[in-house]
């Protein structure tokens, strides 16, 4: 409004039609100008005044002559009837086009003043004035880059408004951590991409269907899971297609042990044996992270019960006379474990693809792959084997130990805090800088690392007062 000496609605509606960028705005201004800026979003330069127009005039619209006070002009200079526009605001709201009611004159360009829209129709409608102003608060949301709403289900109804990057991780008022970017749960040092797939492909999978996975093949033909329970390599599904169990290609039922009839492969035994080792090195290297992946995931929601049971600790030393009072290095150490353990989990994920090859397979020769991937997974296991230690030393009965011995245990956390924490921001600038920085046909980027965990949102005061 200062910069442009607008009114409060013309920039509104000037940011409404930019998406609420102003960057955007700000480069339209410099390259075209002010009037150019505002005739693409419909804004007028110039208002006009209806005590200017006679004590009497006849609606455009309807035909109709009404009294001054009966009809309304828009900055456009635009008037007609009080009823025409109503109708014309009705449906439009209805229409879904609350944010851009543009004036009925025909070629018009113009933005109606919200103002006036909340003026005529609420006079009438109060439910549709409400829908109206609801659309135009919802625009700041729903149109901008830098603000969206949690995706906490049951919806907690906040929305998150970011300052900078929006490639980050955040934590809403209700409590749920997420990426900004993806609106997934937080999943760094995984790419949003590397989270899609790995969520398409595991998430929430049981033993079950690991089972299944590995013990069954689709049929060529319906893809029903076949199970082969003993017999030879010929397998048949309840549809009646006959196919190979080595390499799952469709054949003939006629066979022998060593040949089977309309069989793709050249020679049967060795060219199958193959597909199906390369099958089986793949299933068995998804099952090796899977495991480790799921396996931190359970430890994370078994020591997320763990704050419960040190406050009960330390409540109970604080009854102690000859303890110290302060035991904020044990709450510390707690929420670094939760932090690590989250980070940690989804280091599996990341290598899953990192070194496979689905994503980047022609990134890397395989021996930069072998290099790359023994540089990670040596911090890995560092990080790891720290991060496993903080969780046993978090979870002792410190509630009866001498003053020596909290001491003692007090010294390694905070010791043992320190590392992890460095541990996982060179983590963090490996994969940054030697491992998705080093990538020319493809970019993945992950949202920075922070040793303070998750950037927690703080409530804003209210800025929107449509009284």
């Amino acid at each position: 409004m200062d910069l442009l000496s607008l009114k409060e609605h013309h920039a509104r509606t000037l940011l409404i039609h930019y998406r609420w960028d102003v960057e955007k705005v700000m480069a339209v201004l410099v390259e075209d100008g002010k009037d150019k800026l505002c005739a693409g979003a419909g804004v007028p330069v110039i208002g006009h005044d209806l005590s200017q127009i006679s004590s009497t005039l006849m609606c455009s619209i309807c035909f109709e002559d009404v009294a001054a006070d009966e009809a309304t002009v828009m900055d456009c200079g635009h008037c007609f009837c009080n009823n025409c526009w109503i109708e014309h605001f009705i449906v439009k709201i209805n229409d879904g086009q609350s944010r851009h009611i543009k004036c009925m004159a025909y070629k018009c360009n113009a933005v109606c003043d919200d103002s006036k829209i909340r003026c005529l129709v609420g006079g009438r409608y109060p439910s549709l004035a409400e829908k109206f102003d609801r659309s135009l608060l919802e625009s700041y949301i729903e149109d901008n880059r830098r603000v969206k709403w949690c995706p906490s289900v049951p919806h907690c109804g906040n929305a998150i408004r970011i300052e900078e990057d929006e490639l980050c991780e955040v934590e809403c008022a209700c409590g749920v951590q997420f990426c900004f970017s993806c609106l997934s749960e937080a999943h760094s040092p995984c790419s949003c991409l590397m989270w899609e797939l790995w969520s398409k492909k595991c998430h929430d999978e049981s033993e079950t269907v690991n089972w299944i996975t590995i013990h069954t093949k689709p049929c060529p033909k319906c893809h029903k899971l076949v199970e082969k329970n003993g017999g030879c390599n010929l397998v048949c599904c309840v549809c009646e297609q006959a196919f190979c169990w080595l390499c799952g290609g469709a054949t003939g039922k006629d066979h022998t042990w060593t040949t089977i009839v309309n069989h793709s492969c050249g020679r049967y035994k060795e060219d199958c044996k193959k597909k199906a080792e390369v099958a089986k090195r793949s299933l068995d290297r998804y099952i090796h992270y899977h495991s480790r992946y799921k396996a931190h995931a359970d430890s994370f929601k078994l020591e997320s019960k763990l704050e419960e049971a040190i406050q009960e600790k330390i409540t109970k030393l604080e009854d102690r006379e000859s303890t110290s009072k302060d035991f904020s290095w044990v709450m510390n150490g707690l929420y670094r474990l939760f932090r690590s353990r989250r980070i940690l989990c989804c280091t599996y994920p990341f290598a899953y693809y990192m070194f496979g090859d689905d994503l980047f397979k022609d990134e890397m020769t395989e021996e930069q792959k072998e290099l790359k991937k023994n540089l990670f997974e040596d911090q890995q296991q560092q990080f790891e084997a720290n991060v496993e230690k903080l969780s046993s030393f978090l979870e002792e009965n410190f509630d009866e130990y001498t003053e020596d011995q909290i001491r003692d245990l007090r010294m390694r956390i905070i010791c043992l805090s320190v590392s992890i924490g460095t541990l996982c921001q060179n983590m963090y600038d490996c994969i940054e800088n030697d491992l998705l920085g080093s990538l020319t046909q493809a970019v993945h980027r992950i949202a920075p690392y922070h040793s303070n965990g998750v950037e927690k949102a703080s409530k804003l005061p209210s800025c929107w007062d449509t009284d």
